[in-house]
């Protein structure tokens, strides 16, 4: 069985045996998407209204500057995977509590062992917080961290600020662009540790 159809066949598991209390409020769930031989995995928040109508993580205006990103580095959407620490949507946008990020997690952790990618981008403190609770993201953006976890291929991680973040404020824009400018070197740096 190749990648397509493991994923498919643990998305469509976890749509049906998946607890999380958002699948009471949300139209539907939102699994990954993307290219299943990623290098690179996006894991962001939870989807937003756009995406709950759609089915597919960052299609909304977040999704429209991600994509204008990837272009910087010469990159489209179906070159990498994106994904969300929470597949459903969170009533008017809130952030999603412990325990719905919790009954989400099999799921997230499932599909990073399918993709097994050599690099995780976090997109925002949620993402990040994720696997590393002490963190903050204000201090860890635009840093390579390198961590092993078990059941878990991948032990290189890059916070970024979430490109929401940058779309209300004009100086984290910046940031995060040149944070972004910095994924083909920190790929190049792993490829050296890896040899």
């Amino acid at each position: 069985m190749d990648k397509k159809q493991e994923l498919e066949n643990l998305n469509n598991k976890w749509r049906e045996e998946c607890e999380c209390e958002l699948k009471k409020t949300a139209t539907q769930a939102v699994p990954g998407v993307g290219n299943e031989d990623a290098e690179i995995v996006f894991i962001g928040e939870a989807p937003g209204k756009k995406e709950d109508e759609m089915g597919e993580p960052f299609v909304g205006a977040a999704g429209k500057f991600l994509n204008e990103m990837l272009g910087l580095i010469n990159l489209e959407r179906n070159d990498v995977y994106i994904t969300n620490i929470v597949k459903y949507r969170p009533p008017n946008n809130r952030d999603p509590l412990p325990e719905e990020k919790s009954a989400c997690r099999t799921w997230l952790l499932k599909e990073l062992k399918i993709i097994s990618p050599k690099l995780i981008i976090f997109l925002g403190r949620h993402a990040m917080n994720n696997f590393f609770p002490d963190l903050q993201i204000s201090g860890a953006h635009g840093k390579l961290l390198i961590k092993p976890f078990k059941d878990m291929s991948t032990k290189y991680f890059f916070p970024l600020y979430h490109p929401a973040a940058a779309l209300y404020d004009g100086s984290m824009r910046e940031v995060l662009m040149e944070d972004f400018k910095k994924i083909p070197k920190v790929l190049k740096e792993i490829d050296k540790r890896q040899a």
